[in-house]
C-alpha cells in the first residue's frame, strides 16, 4: 500500500521512518514508589529516580549456538497500574529452528520502590544454547569511575568500581547481588536468583552499559537444553536509605542543544565501502559521490576466495573516478607472502596504465580476530616500495572487544583500526540511539593502548558484517528474507539520524577517519539504478539516494574544517553535530524519536539559515538530490543567540550561522 504523506504513490509515512510499515512498540509509563519506569513489550527501560537513571533496561534473552538473538514472541498481557505501584503479568514464546522455550514473566513494583521480574521458563524442545536468562544494564553516564559494592555467590563482599575505560574482560564475577550510590545517602541494590551472574562491559560492543548476565563465560558453551528443562529466575531492585534533599521527581524541561565556543580538532576523514554487489558505479552514481567530498574508498581483499585481482581492480577505478585515495583491506591466509608478492605485481601492472592511490592498507588475518605481528611485519616487506606513502595500519576487521583483548603491535603500525556496528545485542530503535555514546568511548579507551597512534574506525555498518564467535555456519536466509548484514533502516530517515549521532561522537571524541557502509545497494548510501533485489521487504525508490546521503553531502561542505564540542539535554530523543570551517558554523541535528521535538538551540550567530530533511520533503530529496540541495534554506533571527525550532519525527536539520 502506498499513502499518508501527501501526493499520489508516496513511501508510508513508517517506511520513510524506520525502513517498515510495523509500529513502533508502545511504551507505557509506570511508578514503583519514587521511582519510575518505562515498560516495553515484556522488557524494563529507564528505571529513574528523578532524572537519575539508575538501570537502562531489564531483559530475558535467549541467544542460539551462534549467539544470535530469538526474538520473543508475547501472549496474555495483564497491566494493573496506578500511581504508586504496578503488576504485570505475561506469556512468551522463543522460537526459531530448534529452538522452542516459553516463559511466564511477572513483574511488580510497589510504593516504596522495590521491583521484582520473575521468569518461570520450560523448554518445549531440546536445543543448543549459549544463554537463557536475565540480563540487567547499568547505564555508562551514572556509573563509569563509580564505586560499587558486589556480593558473591559464598557470601562475600568486593568493593569495587564501574570501569571508567572499556575493560577487556569481566569486571565482576561470581555475582549474587550488586548496588551503587544513586544520589547521596540513596543507594540502589540489584538482586539475582536461579543462575550464576558476571558482569561485561558493553561499550566492548559500543553498547552503553555495563551488563550482568548469567551462565559464566568460563563454563562450556553451547550446552544442550533437553525437553522439559525448568528454568526459573528473579531479579530484584531494592532502595537503601535517603536521598539528601534530592527530589525524585521528574524535570519536564524542553531540550537545550548547547554549541560549543571553539573547535576542539579536525573533522575526521570520512570515506564509503565499495559496494559488495559487485556492480560498477554508473556515471550519474559517480557524479552524486563527487558531491561528498569523500576522503576514501574501503575495498576488501580476500584472498583466499580467489577473485581479489577483480575487486582490487574495480576499487582502482572506482576510487580513480572519484578522484579519492584507497584503503585497503587485506584479508591474508597462512600463505600470505606469496598473496603479498602477487598484490605487489598486480599494483606494478596497474600503476602503468593508472597510478593507484593507496592512503593505507589494512592489514588482517582470515583467522585472526586481533592481527599479529608477523603479518604485519611481512606486509612491510612487502610493499613499502610499492606505495611508499602509504600508512600500515591493523588491529582488527571485527568489535571493539578483540582489539581491547588482544592489543595491536603499535610499534609496527602508522595507526589502529576497528570496526563498529550497533546490532551485537540488541536491534530496536532505542537500543540503537542509546548506543551512540559508546563509540566516543571505544576511542577513549583505544587512546589508552595506540601509544598515539591515529584510531581509524572501519567500518560503520549498522548490522554485523562477520560473527568472529559463531560455532557454526550462518544460515542462508529464507526466500524473501533479507540477508543478516542487511538492515531496512539503511534507507530511512531514522538512518540518516543514527549516522550523523555516530559522526558526532567519532569525530568530538577525536578519530582520524572513519568509513561508513558502502556506495550502492541496501549497505549503501543511495540505491541501484535497478533497485532493491527484494522490493517488497527493503522498499527503496531505485537509483534514489538515501536520507543519509545529505548527511554525508552537509558534512562534506565542511571537509578540512573542525568539529566544535555541542551538547544535548536530552540526547536519546535529539542530538547534532556542529563544525566550524572559516568563519562559517553549521549545526546539524537528528530527531531520533517518533514525535515532534521542541529544541532550543544556544550558541549561535545573529541569524541562521535552517533547511530541514523530514517526511514532507524526504521523497524528492532522496529522488532528486541536486535539486534539493540547491533550493534556499529559510532565513530565521535569533535571539542573543538562541533560536527554537520544532523538529518533525525523524527530521534532520542543518543549521547555518550567518
Amino acid at each position: 500500500m502506498r499513502c499518508t504523506t501527501g501526493g499520489a504513490d508516496m513511501m508510508p509515512k513508517n517506511v520513510l521512518y524506520y525502513g517498515k510499515e510495523e509500529p513502533l512498540p508502545e511504551q507505557k509509563m509506570l511508578r514503583a514508589g519514587p521511582l519510575t519506569v518505562v515498560y516495553e513489550e515484556g522488557d524494563l527501560r529507564y528505571v529513574r529516580y528523578g532524572d537519575q537513571e539508575i538501570l537502562r533496561r531489564i531483559y530475558v534473552a535467549v541467544r542460539d549456538r551462534n549467539w544470535g538473538t530469538v526474538l520473543p514472541r508475547l501472549s496474555n498481557v495483564q497491566i494493573e497500574s496506578n500511581s504508586s505501584s504496578f503488576r504485570i503479568q505475561y506469556d512468551v514464546e522463543n522460537k526459531q529452528g530448534e529452538i522452542d522455550f516459553f516463559w511466564k514473566g511477572t513483574i511488580e513494583g510497589d510504593t516504596q520502590g522495590t521491583i521484582t521480574f520473575t521468569m518461570e521458563g520450560i523448554a518445549r524442545s531440546t536445543f543448543m544454547r549459549n544463554r537463557i536468562g536475565f540480563c540487567i544494564l547499568h547505564p555508562i553516564k551514572e556509573c563509569a569511575g563509580k564505586p560499587c559494592v558486589v556480593e558473591k555467590v559464598d557470601g562475600s563482599q568486593e568493593h569495587g568500581v564501574f570501569p571508567l575505560y572499556i575493560s577487556p574482560h569481566q569486571p565482576f564475577m561470581n555475582m549474587r547481588a550488586i548496588k551503587h550510590e544513586v544520589v547521596p545517602g540513596l543507594w540502589a541494590e540489584v538482586r539475582f536468583e536461579g543462575d550464576i551472574f558476571e558482569m561485561e562491559d558493553q561499550r566492548n560492543w559500543t553498547d552503553a552499559s555495563y551488563k550482568t548476565y548469567c551462565t559464566p563465560l568460563a563454563l562450556p558453551f553451547p550446552v544442550e537444553v533437553r525437553a522439559g528443562t525448568r528454568i526459573v529466575q528473579s531479579v530484584t531492585l531494592k532502595l537503601e536509605g535517603k536521598a539528601a534533599g534530592i527530589s525524585g521527581q521528574l524535570q519536564t524541561d524542553g531540550i537545550t542543544f548547547q554549541v560549543g565556543d571553539r573547535g576542539v580538532g579536525d573533522l575526521p576523514a570520512i570515506g564509503l565501502g565499495m559496494a559488495s554487489h559487485g556492480g560498477r558505479l554508473t556515471t550519474r552514481e559517480l557524479q552524486r559521490l563527487k558531491m561528498l567530498r569523500l576522503s576514501h574508498l574501503r575495498a576488501d581483499l580476500w584472498f583466499s576466495r580467489g577473485n581479489w585481482e577483480a575487486e582490487l581492480a574495480r576499487a582502482i577505478g572506482e576510487a580513480g573516478a572519484l578522484g579519492v585515495g584507497l584503503e585497503l583491506a587485506l584479508i591474508l591466509s597462512d600463505a600470505a607472502e606469496e598473496e603479498l608478492k602477487a598484490l605487489a605485481a598486480a599494483l606494478g601492472a596497474a600503476a602503468r596504465s593508472m597510478r593507484p592511490q593507496v592512503n593505507r592498507w589494512l592489514i588482517f588475518h582470515e583467522r585472526e580476530k586481533s592481527t599479529g605481528a608477523q603479518w604485519i611485519t611481512l606486509a612491510r616487506q612487502h610493499l613499502t616500495q610499492c606505495v611508499p606513502s602509504a600508512q600500515f595500519v591493523s588491529g582488527t576487521n571485527h568489535f571493539f572487544a578483540e582489539l581491547n583483548r588482544d592489543r595491536p603491535p603499535v610499534a609496527l603500525l602508522d595507526g589502529i583500526t576497528y570496526s563498529i556496528n550497533p546490532q551485537v545485542h540488541a536491534f530496536d530503535n532505542a537500543s540503537l540511539v542509546e548506543n551512540l555514546a559508546a563509540q566516543a568511548s571505544t576511542v577513549e579507551s583505544a587512546r589508552q593502548f595506540s601509544a598515539g597512534l591515529p584510531i581509524l574506525v572501519s567500518p560503520v555498518t549498522l548490522r554485523m558484517r562477520l560473527n568472529p564467535n559463531a560455532t557454526a555456519p550462518e544460515p542462508e536466509p529464507a526466500p524473501g528474507e533479507l540477508p543478516s548484514r542487511v538492515d531496512v533502516r539503511q534507507m530511512s530517515l531514522f538512518g540518516a539520524g543514527w549516522t550523523l549521532g555516530s559522526l558526532k561522537y567519532l569525530a568530538e571524541s577525536g578519530v582520524h577517519s572513519v568509513t561508513f557502509y558502502e556506495t550502492t545497494g541496501w549497505l549503501g548510501i543511495m540505491e541501484r539504478e535497478e533497485g532493491s533485489p527484494l522490493p517488497d521487504v527493503f522498499r527503496s525508490l531505485p537509483g534514489a539516494v538515501f536520507p543519509m546521503y545529505h548527511v554525508f553531502a552537509d558534512v562534506g561542505e565542511f571537509a578540512g574544517g573542525q568539529v566544535v564540542p555541542s551538547t544535548s539535554s536530552a540526547i536519546l530523543r535529539v542530538d547534532g553535530l556542529t563544525m566550524r570551517k572559516g568563519d562559517r558554523t553549521r549545526v546539524m541535528l537528528a530527531n531520533m524519536t517518533d514525535q515532534e521535538q521542541r529544541v532550543r538551540v544556544v550558541g549561535l550567530g545573529r541569524h541562521v539559515q535552517v533547511r530541514s530533511l523530514d517526511e514532507t520533503n524526504a521523497e524528492q530529496a532522496m529522488q532528486s538530490p541536486e535539486a534539493f540541495r540547491a533550493q534556499a534554506s529559510e532565513v530565521l533571527p535569533t535571539h542573543a543567540g538562541s533560536c527554537d525550532l520544532v523538529l518533525m519525527p525523524y527530521a534532520v536539520v542543518t543549521i547555518d550561522s550567518v
